[in-house]
């Protein structure tokens, strides 16, 4: 495969100064303390799996989608950054932001694939909170399949959080990060709970021995501090608790579920991988690691109304819509965050954020710079991982953010636009489940259930078992959405 070629840089300059390694493959100096430090960082967001334990994530034994060539050098893009103070350019703002690769998808052919340092196609890469978004379609697969229902509380499928902190929360809060549970995301405190996560699932030194010994453990001795369905407020245990449902639910393992209904479906070039805690638990919250163009693959989904580049509809055209449609109150809850997000307008849904008003530009975003770039107008996807030295950075992400819009400016208005509308209305809540859609090759045809979806709005009547296309009646004749026929 062709790639622009590795450019001169200030990052990659930087990844030169990673010591040398050791005989056992290590950095000299690199432990449990400091793998998420400059200067690891580099070697160690590419080579999680050879000091943390981690479980495959199978991408099966089916087609690679194939994704075609049509390089362009973007990198000499320039733009208005307010972070910049001025004009720049993409390859200013890749060059700042300690990148170690970066790719671009538009109307389904590659226009940029570049790599910095020692990353090169073959790179599983940790993808941090980018996982969030794997582990929402999950939960998305299994709502469409009729095994999740949103409207009921997370205690009523997992009986273990019985009187704890989530105990109420509808699994609608969990998704959308508006339960009440007490988590500080304060990565530079040490004793915010997303470090002592970390001393927990053994990412990090167990230097307080009072903590539950697993993540499950850890979940359930969590307490509250506001009521659920509040406002949304940024907690990554969140998806760690939709991990754990969606393991109760299937009876599976979350690294064979996410497999089956993900990762082998979506035409992955390589396996993926997540971090384990000593029973095996998966670090659901941003432990993922995979490679470049299969999180561009996975991207594909959020403009095919749910369908994979292999032609595989993975989640339901309207658990798609539901994504860029919000609930009713989801930017209203966004507003009213006590946290800075300083994405006016914008909202958090299904483990998604939306930085702007209207719903044409989507993100996946993990700390230190990882990122899926979801432009609908475009039809574009693009990927970005990164080795920020610190885990949280303006400055980086929103050049970054402003980089992607510039080149889905440039490219324009997609011919191949999804039909999918940009104005769709919101599908809050589903009172059993979303409609059926077949996931997997049948010999006989795919039973749909009945469907009593309702929603704030309007009422889903029917799908397409064959195209996923979804038909909501909102009071004055119905209106269907997406199909993978379309």
């Amino acid at each position: 495969m062709n790639q622009l070629p590795v450019l001169p840089s200030a990052s990659s300059s930087k990844f030169g100064m990673v010591p040398n390694l050791q005989h056992n493959g290590i950095p000299q100096g690199m432990d449990l303390e400091n793998w998420q430090q400059d200067p690891y960082l580099h070697w160690t967001f590419s080579h999680v799996a050879d000091f943390l334990p981690t479980a495959k994530i199978s991408r099966g034994d089916g087609p690679v989608a194939e994704v075609p060539e049509n390089l362009t050098d973007f990198t000499e893009l320039a733009f208005d950054s307010p972070e910049y103070g001025g004009p720049t350019t993409v390859r200013q703002v890749m060059d700042d932001s300690y990148t170690d690769g970066w790719a671009v998808m538009v109307d389904g052919e590659l226009r940029t694939e570049q790599y910095f340092g020692s990353a090169n196609p073959e790179t599983s890469h940790i993808l941090m909170s980018v996982s969030k978004s794997l582990v929402g379609m999950v939960v998305g697969a299994l709502v469409t399949q009729g095994k999740l229902d949103l409207s009921k509380t997370i205690e009523s499928y997992i009986p273990e959080l019985e009187g704890c902190g989530y105990e109420g929360a509808t699994v609608r809060h969990i998704l959308d990060m508006r339960s009440g549970i007490k988590f500080s995301e304060e990565y530079l405190d040490p004793q915010a709970e997303v470090r002592l996560l970390e001393q927990v699932i053994g990412w990090a030194p167990r230097r307080d021995h009072s903590l539950p010994k697993t993540m499950y453990g850890f979940l359930a001795s969590l307490k509250k501090d506001g009521e659920h369905g509040g406002p949304f407020r940024y907690r990554s245990i969140e998806t760690d608790a939709l991990g754990w449902l969606c393991e109760t639910v299937s009876g599976k393992k979350m690294p064979e579920l996410m497999s089956e209904l993900l990762w082998s479906r979506i035409g992955a070039e390589h396996d993926a991988t997540i971090g384990i805690d000593k029973e095996g638990t998966g670090m659901f919250d941003g432990g993922v690691n995979a490679s470049l163009l299969d999180m561009v693959r996975f991207g594909s989904l959020f403009l095919e109304h749910g369908k994979s580049l292999t032609g595989e509809q993975v989640v339901s055209a309207g658990w798609i819509a539901d994504t860029f449609a919000g609930g009713s109150t989801s930017r209203k809850a966004f507003k009213q965050s006590p946290d800075d997000n300083r994405m006016p307008g914008g909202m958090y849904r299904n483990q998604c954020w939306f930085p702007y008003e209207g719903n044409e530009v989507m993100l996946c975003l993990g700390i230190h710079g990882q990122m899926i770039y979801i432009n609908r107008r475009a039809n574009m996807v693009a990927a970005k991982l990164s080795s920020w030295p610190l885990p949280q950075n303006a400055r980086m992400l929103f050049p970054t953010i402003q980089a992607f819009d510039a080149i889905a400016e440039a490219v324009g208005d997609s011919d191949s636009i999804p039909e999918l509308p940009l104005d769709f209305a919101p599908l809050d809540q589903y009172t059993t489940s979303m409609p059926v859609v077949p996931v997997a090759p049948a010999a006989a045809p795919v039973p749909q259930v009945p469907v009593t979806a309702v929603t704030n709005q309007g009422t889903v009547v029917g799908v397409d078992p064959t195209s996923g296309a979804t038909t909501v009646d909102w009071g004055q004749g119905p209106t269907t959405y997406g199909g993978v026929s379309q």
